[in-house]
């Protein structure tokens, strides 16, 4: 049976009626756990960007999490893997090669 009160556990079926006894056990709602749940961002990059490009990034993505998701910016993990440009590739050629077949084609 499901609890229409107004506590934090109205909407999830398996805390239904037991508020009192699921905080004394520390079950939390499905409200609590999406307003705390860590939001993990992992980012792929060909190296070359600057420290403070990547940091105004990862600002940037922590605020539209805090404001689209709820949760709080200290919950918002942020990480970035750079790859040497010979060890990503993009159509069938390294990132150094595509950038040197651009720089010649420029000639």
């Amino acid at each position: 049976m499901r609890n229409t009160g107004s506590s934090a556990f109205a909407d999830d079926d398996i805390h239904a009626g037991c508020e009192t006894a699921c905080r004394t056990r520390g079950h939390v709602s499905t409200q609590e756990q999406r307003e705390t749940t860590m939001p993990e961002i992992t980012i792929n990059l060909a190296a070359g960007r600057t420290d403070e490009q990547k940091k105004g990034m990862m600002l940037d993505i922590t605020a539209a999490l805090v404001k689209n998701l709820g949760v709080p910016a200290e919950a918002v993990v942020i990480q970035i893997n750079e790859a040497p440009h010979n060890n990503k590739m993009k159509g069938g050629q390294t990132f150094v090669e595509r950038y040197a077949a651009a720089a010649a084609a420029k000639k």
